[in-house]
């Protein structure tokens, strides 16, 4: 009782007038240089309508720390004092989601909009498991106690887009410009609280070009056990926006370094250690990290079957060797491998469904006769396939002649597909003889005989 006494009474001093942790440096738009212009309409519209409704309201996180950087945000997240059911009563396309962190979603125009309501810091009374990762926490708090649980310093930054300032309480734009990536708060504690931070920690440095500050780089390698203890959704969703980043690439070398690709991604850390495997995972991430600076789209059902994939061939070739059926054999690796992921990362059923066609489409391009080849291109994952398959032939799994005989085939017209196919092995099956009416002799057909 006298701890937690003594502890409302700290966060009260804390929060008197005067006290330097909430004085935030007001920043002007000469020094950040985002226009309000730059913000999205939906986000502009949600601030406006929570201000005229006596509310304050700003655009924070990552949204500010890359239209500083330069950088389009992909999405905006907004923080305000007024509670989630105060927001839900504003705006009439609105819901409120999440039980450890209750947030609301905004829906303006084709935009949807996080408004999260400032929270108080933890104390005595914040639900933790025994590991110390947060289990619920709707309290609420100050803009300045909601600064300070941000996790890093470049995402505690709120932009007001009626004033056009920035308040930084923690020097986010100093480092974000400096390069560097500090955690707000003890490291050991930070990452306990959730652990996820270690994973956002190596995404942001990756895309933001940022070094990781040495005292929020230290405990990471000791501390990565502690993602097992994460719901695998949560992981699944941070792995998505990690791979999906634009720098895969670079992240999945800091994740590697740090220690953290271990369990992640199941024995993604021998597949890297092997010369064709290794080739085969950074041809896919440098494709992937392409078609995201070019504004293309992106599959991760395809991204996730190229890195799963040589667990499915190191599984399928033990069964084979074992006196399995080729065929069934590849579905039981297939199965074995997506559900031992699915102890990790919650990868959803439609994204399995994707993974598992493209898989099961590899052995039918090995066969380039009769009928079931035309059939093939049919399929309704045939491109994926085909783009998966030339990813092996260009990391040797499979001959480069293979992948072009195929891209050759598909562009071809019907008749040139006929001549490209190539001829069957072996002999061939007999026909087998139809039904003959009883009593006619075999071999006295009138084949002159129309049908009737």
């Amino acid at each position: 009782m006298i701890r937690k006494l003594l502890h409302r009474a700290i966060k009260i001093l804390r929060r008197a007038p005067g006290s330097p942790a909430h004085q935030p440096a007001a920043i002007p738009l000469s020094r950040h240089g985002i226009h309000r212009e730059a913000i999205s309409s939906g986000a502009l519209r949600t601030c406006e309508t929570l201000q005229r409704a006596g509310y304050k309201a700003y655009v924070v996180g990552g949204a500010v720390r890359d239209l500083i950087a330069g950088i389009a945000p992909k999405d905006y997240d907004l923080a305000t004092d007024a509670t989630p059911e105060h927001v839900r009563g504003l705006f009439r396309r609105s819901r409120i989601i999440g039980r450890r962190f209750q947030i609301v979603h905004v829906m303006q125009g084709g935009e949807t909009l996080e408004v999260s309501t400032f929270r108080a810091a933890h104390d005595a009374d914040t639900q933790k498991d025994e590991h110390g990762r947060v289990l619920r926490d709707n309290v609420w708090g100050s803009l300045a106690d909601d600064a300070a649980r941000r996790d890093f310093t470049v995402n505690a930054l709120y932009y007001d887009p009626g004033t056009e300032i920035v308040l930084d309480y923690h020097h986010g734009v100093a480092d974000l410009k400096q390069k560097t990536l500090r955690i707000i708060g003890e490291p050991r504690t930070r990452y306990r609280e959730d652990p996820v931070r270690m994973l956002r920690a190596i995404r942001l440095s990756a895309k933001l070009g940022l070094s990781i500050d040495l005292a929020a780089r230290e405990p990471i390698r000791d501390m990565a056990v502690l993602m097992e203890n994460v719901p695998a959704a949560r992981v699944f969703d941070e792995m998505l926006k990690l791979l999906f980043s634009g720098h895969a690439v670079e992240c999945v070398k800091r994740l590697r370094d740090e220690g953290l690709h271990h369990g992640l991604l199941p024995l993604l850390d021998v597949i890297l250690e092997q010369p064709m495997g290794e080739k085969f995972v950074i041809l896919a991430l440098s494709d992937t990290d392409e078609r995201v600076h070019q504004g293309k789209t992106t599959s991760p059902g395809f991204l996730f079957a190229t890195l799963l994939w040589h667990e499915v061939l190191a599984d399928w070739s033990v069964r084979k060797n074992q006196g399995a059926v080729p065929i069934p054999a590849l579905f039981e690796a297939m199965d074995m491998v997506l559900s031992q992921q699915s102890e990790k990362l919650a990868i959803t059923r439609r994204i399995s469904s994707d993974i598992k066609d493209i898989w099961a489409l590899q052995p039918r391009f090995e066969k380039r006769t009769g009928k079931s080849t035309l059939r093939l291109l049919e399929q309704p994952r045939f491109r994926a396939g085909y783009d998966f398959l030339l990813l092996r032939a260009k990391s040797g799994e499979v001959t480069m002649e293979l992948a072009d005989w195929w891209l050759c085939f598909q562009q071809a017209d019907i008749e040139e597909r006929l001549s490209m196919l190539l001829p069957e092995k072996g002999p061939s099956k007999k026909r087998r003889r139809g039904n003959r009416k009883k009593g006619t002799p075999e071999g006295n057909v009138n084949v002159t005989e129309p049908v009737a």
